[in-house]
């Protein structure tokens, strides 16, 4: 099987396969990626409040972890995601 025999194989919801699958196509060599939560659910569509579930289902299995970014002038940017590893 493929790369994301696991991933079917879980228990995870449908957004939550979605959203990894999303992150995964956009993720560089070290499997980082930093698309905003509106972005993801614009081209998934799904609501915002959706990605931002699946993106804690994925948290919580261990399957993705993240970390907020921040603008020079001190305001939030986009999260930075972690495939498959914890930071």
């Amino acid at each position: 099987m493929g790369y994301f025999s696991s991933l079917y194989s879980s228990e995870l919801p449908h957004r939550a396969r979605a959203v990894y699958m999303y992150l995964h196509d956009r993720a560089d060599m070290d499997g980082k990626c930093y698309p905003a939560i509106g972005t993801i659910a614009r081209e998934l569509k799904l609501s915002r409040s959706t990605v931002k579930r699946a993106i804690a289902d994925l948290v919580k299995s261990g399957r993705l972890s993240k970390e907020q970014r921040w603008r020079e002038n001190g305001g939030k940017s986009s999260n930075l995601y972690y495939l498959g590893r914890r930071i």
